[in-house]
């Protein structure tokens, strides 16, 4: 797909996104009476306390938060998104889908899953399908809680209207399709290939790096610092060069036995890296 213009990408990912929304919501989720988080849940919400159209609902309860998003992102941002709404709606006032299942677990996993596809597919193709990130990020820089912590609360108080409003089980099924889709969505945006940074700080650090780059095949950088400052002689301290590398987490045993074969004593920590390109990355994926 790489030699494929960006703004088919786009759109191939946008398209395939609402069809799995849509799937996931006529499918699963509201013909069995389940909600999910965010700007979604509220509108299933909406539908089943006052059986409105649940396309027409998702529209309109997402309209606020694309001109929000016009503003905290751009108005590129905002329009993509407008377009995927509204034919999120479309697709659900159209497309036959099918019910699959009454079983409630079934129904919160599965409906989760196939949202979070939709969610994230959506997201890759530079839009959104739900308003509550957009939400979060403009409430975010106004008070003193982060863009977690403030999805959490909307999520809470959705969830608590649910369980009051319709029946406890049906809102607690609702958290595992709200927790399936959350997931979902991490690892279609991530993938298989998420990058994790590793550092490493041993008294090998040549025989490292030189495994590294020859057996590995990986780029690594350098840096210069001192090793030793124990708290029985701190004023002793010998220089080392500290290794950092980026692999896929696949590949993340494969380096840790790697450098425990040379040094079982050295200091091994790794970091998540949410996107990395370029450098003999980037090279390693043309070839």
């Amino acid at each position: 797909m790489k030699h494929l213009p960006r703004w088919l990408i786009d759109t191939t990912y946008t398209v395939l996104g609402i069809l799995f929304c849509g799937f996931a919501l006529k499918s699963f989720m509201i013909p069995n009476k389940f909600f999910d988080g965010g700007v979604t849940g509220i509108a299933l919400l909406i539908h089943e306390l006052y059986h409105l159209n649940i396309a027409y609902v998702i529209v309109l309860a997402n309209i606020p938060f694309v001109i929000m998003g016009a503003y905290q992102v751009n108005n590129r941002f905002a329009l993509k998104t407008l377009a995927a709404i509204i034919g999120l709606g479309l697709c659900l006032l159209f497309l036959p889908y099918p019910q699959i299942t009454s079983d409630k677990l079934l129904v919160s996993i599965f409906g989760g899953v196939f949202m979070g596809i939709g969610v994230g597919l959506a997201i890759r193709g530079g839009c959104a399908l739900d308003g509550i990130e957009v939400l979060a990020l403009y409430t975010g820089k106004r008070i003193s809680f982060t863009i977690s912590e403030i999805i959490l609360g909307i999520n809470i108080v959705i969830f608590l209207i649910a369980a009051i409003e319709v029946t406890l089980p049906t809102a607690l099924y609702s958290i595992l399709t709200y927790y399936a889709a959350s997931r979902t969505i991490s690892f279609v945006i991530e993938g298989l290939e998420e990058y994790t940074g590793v550092t490493i700080i041993s008294s090998e650090s040549e025989e490292v790096k030189k495994r590294l780059v020859m057996e590995l095949g990986r780029g690594i950088t350098v840096y210069k610092g001192e090793r030793g400052f124990l708290k029985e002689s701190f004023d002793v301290s010998h220089p080392v060069d500290i290794v950092y590398t980026v692999v896929t987490r696949l590949e993340v045993r494969r380096l840790r036995n790697l450098v425990h074969d040379i040094d079982p004593k050295a200091f091994v920590f790794t970091s998540t890296i949410k996107e990395a390109a370029g450098g003999v990355l980037k090279r390693r994926a043309r070839h």
